[in-house]
């Protein structure tokens, strides 16, 4: 169920490599030891002599004394240097080496995990450009928890500040120390979990909601709203790439409109990108009639213009969704919490999809009083990627529900059998890639732990039935955050972790985490300055324990 594997555009891995690749069989042209190159300045065994002195390489070598090496040409002003073993009748690149023809200097030097996956190697602005630079990142975290820094304390602040701490395991990725990136974004997965859960076991939908004073008011966070789209969409105009899944969301979509097959025939440069559902390349069609693919990984305007789209729509289910729970300000404090949280900018920056997933999740919570399009809206999400399928149980268990589940089924998978001429493509190309893939960017991969991996899927789907025939009333609220769960769930159990991920459960979490609560802002008066605080540490008593007899 995990999503496909994400690549570096060309513009940060030269010549196309994409994450998982070996560079040195994908497309570089090897250069015999002893030929003088045309327009270089040294011989390739020069270049491997002072590759081989590099430590990193030194070290490995000592190890692998059999291995050999090959020289390649990177591009015009560089080399590279790769090592191999043969391991039966295949070999594995164990070390690689850039340098600079004109100094003839190491550029970068890469053994281990870093060798395949050039994902791991913290390429600056790899995803999301300038998205991810300390100058952008940490005045979002300080704007994300700014409305909230007054008190009472209480479990809320937690949760914020669990949701800004995978800013930490995000740092080491950004740094190529992916023995600590990954472990590092599993405690606040977990700790999301089991909060979520608490959450939607505690809310019982009756008495009043819980008071909450903001540090800021209403004219301060339609500012900042206003601001922060700008400054959003300025930043994916000027400073913004586009990574494997908007490329493949393009390449699908031109396939849809030219009636050819969807599934087994996308181009080398990213021959993987045909792992997601038909509804991913159906949603791109729009923009890429407008901005045609040219076949090619260019900039791609119509992958930008579709991901500020699924970005905006995020935007205003989550105004809807809080607008017709508590009121205007609610909604404002949603909106404002997705665009300052720094994870939905770096999706948005990446030009991925991940936020339509969150949208068709956020809205088919947001439908719980009409189970036709709520189910619809299930197996869209369930279409567009493949984790949601595990929400269908819990979003299209009725029978209107799982009527609107099936015609979208039907037709998405009638659209494929039509361009493919059947539906075996489909399978093989997402289930079964998914079902064989391997991937450092989980503990399951890193630390090679299969069998711990199948528990936690098990137990991952056990959740998703539990929590579909559970006889709890199904209000927004608690959909919303038995949907975060749920996802969490499947996440932690993934062959295939990564930061964006964040965004498929963020606006359901934000709804979820904040439902309970009547913001409001200004002085305290009368009665209510001292009654506050103890109703409030009786509400979160009730939701940690499961009792609703402590809300007032």
């Amino acid at each position: 169920m995990a999503a496909v594997t994400l690549c570096l555009p060309p513009a940060a891995a030269a010549a196309g490599s994409t994450a998982g690749s070996v560079p040195g069989s994908g497309g570089l042209a090897p250069v015999a030891a002893d030929l003088r190159v045309p327009g270089r300045r040294t011989l390739p065994r020069a270049i491997i002599a002072t590759a081989r002195r590099a430590p990193k390489v030194a070290a490995v070598l000592r190890r692998n004394p059999r291995a050999y090496a090959q020289a390649y040409l990177r591009d015009r002003a560089r080399w590279q240097v790769s090592w191999f073993v043969r391991a039966g009748r295949r070999e594995r690149e164990i070390a690689q080496v850039i340098l600079s023809d004109r100094s003839g200097k190491v550029l970068e030097a890469w053994t281990g995990i870093q060798v395949r996956w050039t994902m791991a190697r913290g390429y600056e602005g790899a995803f999301g450009r300038q998205a991810g630079a300390v100058y952008v990142w940490l005045p979002l975290l300080a704007l994300f928890l700014l409305p909230f820094l007054r008190r009472p304390w209480r479990m809320l602040h937690l949760d914020l500040l669990v949701l800004a701490s995978f800013s930490v395991s995000l740092a080491f990725f950004s740094h190529g120390d992916i023995g600590a990136s990954v472990p590092l974004a599993y405690p606040p997965l977990v700790y999301l979990l089991v909060r979520l859960l608490a959450l939607a076991r505690g809310y019982s939908g009756r008495g009043p909601p819980v008071p909450l004073r903001l540090l800021v008011g209403r004219d301060f966070l339609l500012i900042a709203i206003v601001f922060l789209l700008g400054f959003r969409i300025a930043l994916q105009i000027v400073a913004s790439n586009v990574i494997d899944v908007g490329y493949a969301g393009v390449i699908g979509a031109d396939h849809i409109t030219h009636a050819t097959a969807l599934y087994g025939h996308f181009p080398p440069d990213n021959a993987r990108g045909d792992t997601y559902g038909p509804l991913n390349y159906l949603a791109y069609v729009p923009f890429e009639l407008v901005w045609p693919w040219h076949g090619t990984w260019d900039d791609l305007p119509s992958a930008h213009a579709a991901t500020a789209v699924f970005d905006l729509l995020c935007v205003g289910l989550l105004y809807a969704v809080g607008r017709r729970l508590r009121g205007n300000l609610l909604g404002l404090l949603l909106v404002y919490l997705w665009l300052t949280f720094p994870f939905t900018l770096f999706a948005a920056n990446s030009g991925a999809n991940d936020a339509l997933l969150g949208a068709l999740v956020l809205g088919a919570v947001a439908l719980a009083g009409r189970p036709a399009l709520r189910g619809a809206a299930a197996a869209a999400a369930a279409l567009t990627k493949l984790a949601p399928f595990a929400l269908l149980p819990l979003l299209a268990g009725s029978r209107r529900a799982a009527l609107g589940a099936v015609a979208v089924l039907a037709l998405s998978l009638g659209l494929v059998a039509g361009l493919d001429g059947g539906l075996g493509e489909l399978w093989q190309r997402t289930v079964g890639f998914q079902a064989d893939r391997d991937s450092p960017f989980s503990v399951w991969g890193l630390y090679d732990l299969g069998l711990a991996q199948r528990l936690v899927q098990l137990a991952a789907a056990g959740l998703a039935v539990a929590v579909a025939v559970s006889r709890q009333r199904r209000d927004p609220l608690a959909l919303a955050a038995l949907s975060a769960a749920v996802l969490i769930a499947v996440q932690l159990g993934a062959a295939h972790w990564f930061y964006l991920y964040i965004v498929w459960f963020a606006p359901v979490a934000f709804v979820a985490l904040l439902g309970i609560y009547e913001p409001s802002y200004g002085r305290r008066t009368g009665s209510m300055a001292s009654a506050l605080p103890a109703v409030e540490q009786r509400t979160s008593t009730a939701l940690i324990h499961g009792s609703s007899s402590a809300v007032p």
